[in-house]
């Protein structure tokens, strides 16, 4: 089984979600959510994991956290391990109750997380299993509105701080948004069949392909490709480069060169990602194994043909340029 994408960084925000294996129910009793939020909190202090929301829902759990100490995937094997070991002993199972490895959806900490804690807080109405934000019992939403001590270990200071700088002002505008359904960008993200592991803006997007992009070379994390660098950022490089417009370095002649073209396509096949079939879309290109000949030809010429070498490495340059830049 391929394993999930796992980007993390000192100060990363996430949204964390699992769900019982054959979407079988993970709390069965009251006793198995109190025990599931002690975990929570004993996860905060052990581990500095900074919980700003969560909902338990019968079968599956939503969690909106911050990492100050860059360590997810500790966090998560904690929690997930030992509200496994409460499950069992207390239900009298064995084996595996999670379906597998959670999903982490990086967050960029901009109105995004608000976003996040909204559509986290609104999902039992989702569900159907409340008409009211705020009838549910096994969230975090009473966090936001009560000014009780009993809820000093959530992580809110941070997101009521983005609706207003005073607490009871925050705390109303906090209600105001989360009555709202959510946004047209959140519904078509949490939509998506094979979701992202990225939520944010184009330039979040891009600083989290640059930082990581050497996640690329790891095939058994197939969602790598979201660090991939556009096709089409690459073509315009090209262009740029060659000083050529578009339809130049689309163009094919039988029997003549075209050197733009050939880069082109060995750039897009080794720094997005795309599949040879997908490259051949992109340039015109009917069968794909032209478009692996091509790849191997300038692969080939790259190692001994200096010329080559030096337009690759100009182009690639200015690829990490703009890359940085957003």
């Amino acid at each position: 089984m391929s394993r999930p994408l796992r980007i993390s960084y000192p100060g990363a925000w996430y949204h964390v979600m699992n769900r019982g294996r054959r979407k079988e129910k993970i709390f069965l009793s009251q006793s198995d959510y109190e025990a599931f939020i002690k975990i929570l909190q004993e996860t905060s202090v052990m581990w500095n994991l900074k919980i700003s929301s969560y909902c338990l829902m019968p079968n599956h759990y939503h969690l909106l956290v911050h990492t100050p100490d860059g360590n997810i995937s500790r966090c998560m094997r904690h929690i997930n391990g030992v509200y496994t070991q409460h499950f069992n002993r207390y239900h009298k199972k064995d084996g595996q109750l999670f379906r597998g490895r959670y999903k982490a959806v990086l967050v960029e900490a901009d109105s995004h997380l608000l976003e996040v804690l909204r559509y986290i807080h609104r999902n039992p109405i989702r569900a159907g299993l409340v008409k009211e934000i705020g009838e549910y019992t096994w969230d975090s939403h009473r966090g936001y509105v009560a000014n009780d001590k009993r809820w000093d270990w959530l992580y809110t200071d941070i997101l009521l701080s983005m609706f207003a700088s005073k607490k009871n002002m925050a705390q109303e505008a906090y209600l105001e948004f989360v009555l709202k359904e959510e946004s047209d960008e959140i519904k078509r993200f949490y939509s998506k069949k094979n979701m992202p592991s990225v939520l944010g803006g184009e330039n979040f997007k891009e600083w989290v392909k640059l930082k990581f992009r050497h996640l690329l070379s790891n095939v058994e994390i197939p969602e790598a490709r979201v660090l991939a660098i556009n096709p089409e950022t690459i073509i315009s490089q090209v262009c740029e480069h060659f000083n050529i417009d578009r339809e130049t370095l689309m163009s094919s002649r039988r029997g003549k060169e075209n050197l733009p073209k050939d880069i082109a396509v060995y750039l897009v096949r080794l720094h997005s990602k795309e599949t040879l079939l997908d490259i051949g879309r992109y340039f015109d290109m009917n069968n794909y194994s032209s478009v692996s000949s091509m790849v191997e030809r300038v692969k080939r010429r790259r190692m001994k043909d200096n010329s080559l070498r030096k337009h690759l490495e100009e182009i690639e340059k200015k690829l990490n340029k703009s890359q940085k830049q957003t």
